[in-house]
C-alpha cells in the first residue's frame, strides 16, 4: 500500500525506521489520558510477534507525525495452530489535536481497515487484541469523537469491560475471609506459593478453562523475573489445582492484579474471596498502595466479588466489532 495525501496535507504510509520516537510523542499529545513510553511501545507493538510494519499506518505532515492507526493480524497463533484467518484488530488509533477536523482520523481508520481486508480479514475488533492490547476497548467518555467515528464506520459494541481500582493503605485481611480460609484449610485445601512443578498444572488450568492469553502471561512471569510469590494457588483435598490469583503478571507492574480464576465447579465456595484477599495481603505487605486491573464484567460474579472486596469502577471500555463480506 503506497503513501497518499489527505485533505490535511498529511501522507499516510506504513511504519518506517525512525518513526518510533515521533509516534510515541504524537501519541502523548493525542491521548493524554493514556500516554505511552518508548519502552512500552517497543514491547507492546514493535516486538510483538504479529507486528507488520505495513500494518502500522502512520500519518506524516512534513517531518511531523500527526496520527497513526495500528492494524494487526495473526502471523503466529496465540495457541495451537489457529491463525484466526478472518480476524483482525485495531488496538489503537490517534490524531494529533492540531490535525483534527479535516478527515484524517477517518482516512487513517479506512486505510487500516483496507489493509486488513486486503489480507482477508472480514471481522475487525477494536481493541481487544491479545497478547498485547493497550486498553481493553474504547473509553467513550474520554474519547467521544473516536466513539462517533468508529460507529460511523460500522463498529458495534459487543460488550463492555470495566477497569477497577482499590486503595490498599490501611488494608486489613477481612475477618469473614480469614474464617473461610481456616475452614477450607481444615477441610484439606492447601493455599500457597506455587513450586516450579505447580506451574505445569497452573498453565494448563488457565489455558484450558480460562484463556490462552492468561496461560501465556503466567508462563512468561518467571522468564521476565516476576517472583513466584506474586502467585497464590489452591489445591483441593484430592490434590487437584482448582484456582489461583496473582499480581505483577502484565508488564511486571506489581500493583496490577490478575489474572485470577477458580474452576467453575468450585465457585460459590468462598475460594475466590480467599484467594483475592491472600494476594491483596501480599501486595500490601510488599508496599503496594493500590491494586487495579483493566478488564472484568461489571455485573458478572467476578465484578460483584471485586466490589465486595472494596474495588470501584474507574473506567468503562466498549469492545467493538466490524464485520464485512469478502
Amino acid at each position: 500500500m503506497t503513501g497518499r495525501a489527505t485533505r490535511s496535507g498529511a501522507v499516510i504510509r506504513g511504519f518506517r525506521v525512525g518513526d518510533g520516537p515521533r509516534v510515541v510523542e504524537a501519541w502523548r499529545r493525542s491521548a493524554p489520558a493514556d500516554p505511552i513510553t518508548a519502552d512500552r511501545f517497543r514491547s507492546l507493538v514493535l516486538l510483538d510477534a504479529n507486528f507488520d510494519p505495513a500494518g502500522l499506518r502512520v500519518a506524516v505532515d512534513g517531518e511531523r507525525v500527526v496520527g497513526a492507526a495500528y492494524a494487526v493480524r495473526r502471523l503466529t497463533p496465540l495457541t495451537g495452530t489457529d491463525l484466526e484467518p478472518e480476524q483482525g484488530w485495531i488496538p489503537f488509533f490517534f490524531v494529533d489535536p492540531d490535525a483534527r477536523g479535516r478527515g484524517l482520523g477517518r482516512r487513517l481508520l479506512t486505510d487500516a481497515l483496507g489493509w486488513l481486508h486486503g489480507h482477508g480479514r472480514t471481522r475487525v475488533d477494536f481493541s481487544s487484541y491479545t497478547p498485547h492490547y493497550v486498553l481493553p476497548g474504547l473509553d467513550a467518555e474520554a474519547y467521544p469523537e473516536a466513539a462517533g467515528l468508529l460507529e460511523s464506520l460500522g463498529f458495534r459494541t459487543l460488550y463492555e469491560a470495566a477497569a477497577m481500582d482499590r486503595g490498599l493503605v490501611g488494608y486489613r485481611f477481612p475477618e469473614d475471609a480469614a474464617r473461610r480460609l481456616a475452614e477450607l484449610t481444615a477441610d484439606g485445601h492447601r493455599f500457597g506459593t506455587p513450586s516450579d512443578d505447580d506451574l505445569v498444572d497452573l498453565v494448563a488450568l488457565a489455558g484450558l478453562h480460562f484463556s490462552p492469553d492468561w496461560a501465556r502471561a503466567i508462563r512468561g512471569c518467571p522468564a521476565s523475573g516476576t517472583p513466584l510469590d506474586r502467585i497464590v494457588v489452591v489445591r483441593d483435598p484430592a490434590g487437584r489445582l482448582v484456582g489461583w490469583a496473582m499480581h505483577g503478571a502484565y508488564e511486571s507492574v506489581d500493583e496490577r492484579f490478575g489474572p485470577f480464576g477458580v474452576l467453575e465447579d468450585r465457585r460459590g465456595t468462598g475460594l475466590g474471596k480467599v484467594l483475592l484477599h491472600l494476594v491483596l495481603e501480599r501486595m500490601r505487605a510488599g508496599g503496594a498502595h493500590s491494586a487495579w486491573f483493566l478488564w472484568t464484567g461489571e455485573r458478572s460474579p467476578a465484578g460483584r466479588l471485586y466490589r465486595a472486596a472494596g474495588f470501584r469502577t474507574t473506567r468503562r471500555f466498549r469492545v467493538l466489532r466490524r464485520e464485512v463480506s469478502r
